[in-house]
């Protein structure tokens, strides 16, 4: 069989080696069929071999630490209540004095020590009284040191029997009335002194102000809030239950709980009636260091139950960004971040409900890194 063959142009370059391989053939000249492989052959080996393709850089990326296998681990199971964090201590701080408030010392949010000066009411009248007060000690005192000396000369005369009993009498009834007189002088001294520090409204505990109701000119009245201190040290989380899911709660018994949905531990301070049917009330304290849980947020509380499976990693292994948890995980070639999501606290460890798996090898980072 024939073909017929046409001398097209080879592009530029393309057989420049080839040359004295292949010789063109004039126009509409037949080649035998038996030339064509061999010919496609030669075409092939003079095409320019293609460029190899840059390589990957496969270099390792490793995180300084120490590299852990991720298990799955027995958990003993529970029943999530939920609940409110409340304050352990909450102050809701009012006056006995009718008066103006002078000046404010404190904003809402503001942290305060135990007995710092919060509010102070005008206390003139007060100042006044004391005055009168001091005024009626002096002369109580001077009424008692003359009856006591009557008393001592017809003490000493009725001795001698040169006073009758009558004068006798008289004259120890008179400094009985000018000691009871002194002490009465003083004892309203003493009530002034505690009326006047009510004038003062001081903070009765370590914590923060989370109200402010009065500002200088509001006048105050006896028993009207003006500031409320709430010590946010320790949160308090109550759940109900029924007695079943209680039954196993001890006092000073350590509980998974979280707050806004942060996980923390719990110590139960107590069970009591919650006073409707077959319900409790579980108490459990939270210790709130440095103020990172705000009171009033949506917390649960654990209750324990039955075993379960799942992961458990320590909790210097998880890295936080804002709100977003992870862990870094050791691949063959490089380390890498994952987001997941945290259960509860099992001591010193922390659940991982999603995102990594049995298995794994997370990097625990070295102290001072960053992200930890």
């Amino acid at each position: 069989m024939l073909i017929q063959t046409h001398n097209n142009p080879a592009p530029h370059g393309a057989l420049t080696g080839c040359r004295s391989m292949l010789q063109p053939t004039p126009r509409h000249r037949l080649v035998p069929a038996t030339l064509v492989p061999i010919t496609l052959a030669v075409l092939a080996a003079c095409s320019p071999a293609p460029e190899a393709a840059p390589t990957a850089d496969t270099s390792a990326a490793r995180v300084a630490g120490s590299a852990i296998i991720v298990r799955d681990t027995s958990i003993a199971a529970g029943l999530v209540m939920a609940g409110v964090a409340e304050p352990m201590r909450q102050a809701t701080l009012s006056t006995k004095l009718m008066g103006t408030v002078t000046q404010v010392l404190v904003q809402e949010g503001d942290a305060v020590r135990s007995g710092q000066l919060l509010l102070t009411i005008d206390a003139r009248e007060l100042t006044a009284k004391a005055a009168q007060v001091s005024a009626g000690i002096e002369s109580a005192a001077a009424m008692q040191l003359e009856a006591s000396a009557q008393a001592a000369r017809i003490r000493a005369l009725y001795a001698d029997s040169a006073a009758t009993r009558a004068q006798f009498d008289a004259a120890s009834a008179g400094l009985a009335r000018a000691d009871a007189g002194l002490r009465a002088a003083r004892a309203a001294g003493s009530e002034l002194d505690a009326v006047s520090s009510y004038a003062a409204v001081r903070a009765p505990f370590a914590g923060v102000v989370t109200s402010r109701l009065a500002d200088p000119g509001t006048f105050a009245a006896p028993g009207a809030p003006l500031i409320t201190v709430q010590d946010v040290g320790s949160l308090r989380v109550s759940v109900s239950a029924a007695g079943d899911a209680v039954r196993s709660v001890q006092r000073g018994q350590l509980l998974e709980a979280s707050i806004a949905g942060m996980p923390v531990s719990a110590r139960v301070e107590g069970i009591v009636p919650a006073g409707a049917g077959n319900l409790f009330t579980v108490n459990a304290i939270v210790v709130n260091r440095g103020g990172s849980s705000r009171s009033g947020s949506a917390a649960t509380l654990t209750l324990p139950g039955a075993e379960r499976r799942g992961l458990l990693v320590p909790i210097d292994a998880i890295v936080r960004e804002g709100d977003l948890t992870g862990v870094t995980v050791r691949g063959a070639q490089r380390d890498e971040l994952r987001w997941v999501r945290l259960g509860g606290l099992h001591g010193t460890q922390v659940e991982v409900s999603s995102g990594l798996a049995a298995g794994e090898t997370i990097v625990v980072r070295a102290a001072g890194r960053p992200g930890v």
